[in-house]
C-alpha cells in the first residue's frame, strides 16, 4: 500500500491527469490511424514517362496512347502513363537503351527494332513465322515456352527491362515502288527500305538495303535515298503520306508475315510496382492487344479503299515466284543465324516444334474464307440478292 500510494495511483488528482493524459494519447494514436490513408494518398499517383518509336501521326502512336489510356483507366489513376512520340526524348532505334537505362520508364515499339543487339529478338516477327500468323506467334509465346526465352535473350544483353509483346499485326505489303514487280530479278539493285532479319532477307533477294525508322522513310525515298520501301499497313503508310512518293504497292510477303508490337517498362521500376499494379499491367495488355486487333481491322480496311478512291494507288499481288522466293532465302538466313548464335537456334526449334502442331490444326480446321468472299461478293455475288 506504501509503495502505491507512493506512486501515485490511489492520489486522485494525479489519476484524473493520467486519465487525462491516457485519453490524449489515444486521441492522437487514432488520428494518426485515420490520416495514414490520407497520408499515402497525398503522396498522388505514380507517374511513368515513356516513348514510342512512331510518329504522333501514326495509328501506331495511337496504339501506344491507347494502352497507356487502359492502364491509367484501371487503376484509377494511381498509375499516370504519359507517352511521348518518337524522337521527343531519344531516337525510335534507341527506345531499348533509354528504357534500360531509366532515361524513360517504359515505351512502345517492335522487337525487330533491336535486331542488331540480339539476332534472335527478330523471331518475334520478322519472318514468316513458320505458318503462323501473328496471333498463333503470341500463343506460342505465352504458352510454347516463348516468354522465357524472350527474358534469357534480354538477360544476354544486360537489358534491364520487362517486355510484353502483344497486339498481332496483319501480313505487311511487299512494299511501295515505282512500278510494279513482276519476278524476283525486279528486285536487283533497288534501294530498299525494312529492319530485322528482312534486311538479310531482300538482300538475298538482291536489294541494296537501308534500315530507317518509320518517321524517315517517305522523305528519304522523296529525296532519291530510297527506291522503294515497306513500313507497315494501309493505314499507317497512308498517314506516313507514302502515296505521295508512289503509287504502286505490292501486296502480301513473307519477310514480315506474323509481327507484333512490344511493350516494355524499365524493370527496375516495374518491380518496385506494387502487385495490385502489376497485375492491372498484365491484364491491359492483353485487353489492349484484343481492342488493338479490333481498331486495326476498321481502320486499316476504310483506309485500304481510300488509298485508291482519294490517292489514285494500284494494288498489286506480290507474285507467288517471289513469295516462295523469300521463303527459299529466309530459310538460308535463319541456319546461319542458328549457327552463330545457339540462343537463336533455341528460339528458332521451340517455334517450329510449336508452329508444326498449331498451324496443323488450324489447316485442317479453319474453312477457306476465299469461297465465302467469292460467293457474296464475287461477280455473282449472292449479297445482292439478300
Amino acid at each position: 500500500m506504501t509503495n502505491a500510494k507512493t506512486l501515485g495511483v490511489h492520489a486522485p488528482g494525479v489519476a484524473k491527469q493520467s486519465r487525462r493524459r491516457f485519453l490524449k494519447t489515444a486521441a492522437i494514436g487514432a488520428a494518426a490511424t485515420v490520416a495514414a490513408p490520407n497520408i499515402a494518398q497525398a503522396q498522388g499517383p505514380i507517374n511513368m514517362r515513356w516513348q514510342s518509336t512512331w510518329p504522333s501521326k501514326d495509328i501506331f502512336h495511337e496504339f501506344a496512347l491507347d494502352f497507356a489510356k487502359k492502364v491509367n483507366d484501371m487503376t484509377g489513376g494511381d498509375l499516370k502513363i504519359e507517352v511521348l512520340p518518337a524522337g521527343a526524348v531519344v531516337p525510335a532505334f534507341g527506345l531499348l537503351d533509354a528504357v534500360s537505362k531509366g532515361t524513360l520508364d517504359g515505351g512502345h515499339g517492335v522487337l525487330v527494332y533491336h535486331y542488331g543487339k540480339q539476332t534472335a529478338l527478330a523471331l518475334w516477327g520478322s519472318g514468316p513465322g513458320f505458318a503462323m500468323d501473328a496471333n498463333m506467334l503470341l500463343a506460342w509465346h505465352k504458352y510454347g515456352g516463348g516468354k522465357e526465352l524472350l527474358e534469357k535473350l534480354y538477360a544476354s544483353i544486360g537489358a534491364n527491362v520487362v517486355s510484353f509483346p502483344y497486339g498481332p499485326m496483319p501480313t505487311q505489303p511487299l512494299g511501295w515502288f515505282k512500278k510494279p514487280i513482276a519476278k524476283t530479278e525486279d528486285l536487283a539493285g533497288l534501294k530498299f527500305r525494312t529492319v530485322g532479319i528482312s534486311i538479310d532477307v531482300f538482300t538475298g533477294l538482291g536489294a541494296a538495303v537501308n534500315a530507317l525508322p518509320g518517321g524517315e522513310i517517305v522523305s528519304a525515298m522523296d529525296r532519291g535515298l530510297l527506291d522503294a520501301a515497306e513500313f507497315n499497313n494501309a493505314s499507317s503508310d497512308r498517314a506516313l503520306g507514302f502515296a505521295d512518293v508512289s503509287k504502286v504497292c505490292m501486296l502480301q510477303g513473307y519477310h514480315q508475315n506474323a509481327e507484333q508490337f512490344e511493350i516494355m517498362f524499365n524493370k527496375t521500376k516495374y518491380d518496385g510496382l506494387p502487385d495490385r499494379m502489376k497485375a492491372i499491367i498484365v491484364n491491359a495488355v492483353e485487353a489492349a492487344s484484343q481492342d488493338m486487333h479490333w481498331k486495326a481491322i476498321d481502320r486499316y480496311s476504310k483506309d485500304y479503299i481510300e488509298l485508291q478512291t482519294k490517292d489514285n494507288v494500284k494494288f498489286y499481288k506480290t507474285p507467288d515466284a517471289i513469295l516462295k522466293k523469300q521463303l527459299e532465302v529466309y530459310d538460308e538466313v535463319v541456319k546461319k543465324k542458328a549457327g552463330e548464335n545457339p540462343l537463336f537456334k533455341e528460339v528458332l526449334e521451340s517455334q517450329l516444334a510449336f508452329a508444326q502442331r498449331a498451324t496443323r490444326w488450324e489447316q485442317d480446321t479453319v474453312v477457306n474464307r476465299r469461297m465465302a468472299f467469292d460467293h457474296y461478293f464475287g461477280p455473282n455475288a449472292a449479297a445482292k440478292k439478300i
